[in-house]
C-alpha cells in the first residue's frame, strides 16, 4: 500500500457487468486501497453506496477518457504520480486510456494489450463465470503488488449497498402507483441489443402477465425511457411505473415478491439487491452470465427459450412459497 496512493479501477461498460464486478471491488477495499472508480456515467448512481475516493465518468472514447483520468491524477499532485490502475474490461481501448494517462496498470493479457500493461495477467484456462473471472484477475493483481488477495473464491452474493436516497425513491414510486405495502411481481420484458444476432427477449411475457393477473397478482414493470415502448408492446396489460435511477430500481427489485426477467442487466441488478428472481435464458449461457445469487432460479438454455407453461409454473411455485 505504501508504494502507491490510490487505485484507478476501470469497470466494464454494461450494467450487468458492473454488478458482477462488485466482489472485485470488495476485494480491493479489503486490501486497503482507496478506489477511484472509472465507469460509464450511469454507474455513478448505482455505485453511490460504494466506499470510494472518487468517480470518473468514462465516455468510451480514448481522447476524452484519457484527458479525464490525466486531469484527475494532476489534481492529486504527488499522490497522483503514485497511483496504479486495474482494468477489468478486455478491450484495447481501455488499456490505451490508462497507458496514455501514465497509469501503470494490471489487466488481462488480450487483444495485443501486453505492451500497454505493466502487470499483464494470463487468463485462466478453465471456463469461469464472469464474476469469477474478474475476481481472479483482481486477486492476481493484488498478489503481484504484494497486497492481501483475500479469499480464493468470490462470496455467493453481490451485496450492492443501497443508499437512503435509493430506498426513498423506490418507496415514492410505489406510493405514487398505489402499491405501498402491496405485493407485486416486477417483470422486465425488454433487453437491449442482440447476442450473436439473436434477440435476447423471451417472447412469452404477454401471456405470462395475463396468467399471473388472472391469479390475482399485480404485475408491474419499470423500464428505462428508451425501452418503454417495447415494454408496452411486450406486456401491454402490466402496470407501468415511471423510470427510476439504477440504484432506485435496485431497491424496487428488492421490494418485489418476484422479478421475472431475461438474462439482462435487470437480472444482475436484482441479484445485486438480493431480490428473488426468475431469469429466462434462450441465447446466452447461464454458466457464464447467469445471476450471481442464491435467490435466483434460471430456466431455459443457450439455444432454447423455456416454454410459457414452464415459466408460469416456476413463477407460481416461487410466489406460492412466499404466501
Amino acid at each position: 500500500m505504501s508504494e502507491f496512493s490510490c487505485l484507478y479501477v476501470r469497470l466494464p461498460n454494461w450494467v450487468g457487468d458492473v454488478c458482477m464486478s462488485l466482489p472485485s471491488l470488495r476485494a480491493l477495499q479489503a486490501a486497503g486501497l482507496p478506489l477511484v472508480i472509472c465507469a460509464r456515467p450511469w454507474a455513478r448512481d448505482l455505485l453511490e453506496g460504494i466506499d470510494k475516493q472518487d468517480f470518473i465518468a468514462m465516455r468510451g472514447k480514448v481522447g476524452p477518457d484519457r484527458a479525464a483520468v490525466s486531469a484527475h491524477r494532476r489534481a492529486l499532485g504527488v499522490d497522483g504520480r503514485r497511483a496504479r490502475g486495474l482494468l477489468l474490461p478486455d478491450s484495447l481501448s481501455s488499456a490505451l486510456v490508462f497507458r496514455l494517462a501514465g497509469l501503470p496498470s494490471a489487466g488481462y493479457r488480450d487483444d495485443g494489450r501486453s505492451l500497454l500493461l505493466r502487470w499483464p495477467v494470463n487468463k485462466p484456462e478453465a471456463s469461469l463465470h464472469a464474476v469469477e473471472s474478474w475476481h481472479y484477475l483482481t486477486r492476481a493483481a493484488l498478489t503481484r503488488w504484494g497486497l492481501p488477495a483475500g479469499p480464493a473464491h468470490p462470496a455467493p452474493t453481490l451485496d450492492l449497498p443501497l443508499t437512503p436516497a435509493h430506498e426513498r425513491a423506490a418507496d415514492e414510486a410505489l406510493a405514487a402507483a398505489g402499491l405501498t405495502g402491496k405485493r407485486f411481481v416486477l417483470i422486465a420484458p425488454t433487453a437491449t441489443g442482440l447476442h450473436k444476432g439473436k434477440v435476447k427477449v423471451w417472447p412469452g411475457f404477454d401471456t405470462l402477465t395475463r396468467g399471473l393477473q388472472n391469479q390475482g397478482h399485480t404485475v408491474v414493470m419499470c423500464p428505462p425511457p428508451a425501452e418503454t415502448d417495447e415494454a408496452r408492446r411486450n406486456a401491454p396489460t402490466a402496470q407501468l411505473l415511471p423510470p427510476l435511477s439504477l440504484g432506485a430500481f435496485a431497491a424496487l427489485t428488492a421490494r418485489s415478491a418476484l422479478v421475472i426477467c431475461n438474462d439482462s442487466g435487470v437480472s444482475h441488478v436484482a441479484a445485486a439487491a438480493s431480490a428473488r428472481q426468475l431469469t429466462l435464458f434462450g441465447v446466452t449461457r447461464p454458466g457464464r452470465t447467469g445471476p450471481w445469487s442464491p435467490r435466483a432460479v434460471c430456466v431455459g438454455a443457450e439455444d432454447a427459450w423455456p416454454p410459457e407453461d414452464e415459466v408460469e409454473r416456476q413463477a407460481r411455485r416461487l410466489l406460492d412459497g412466499q404466501q
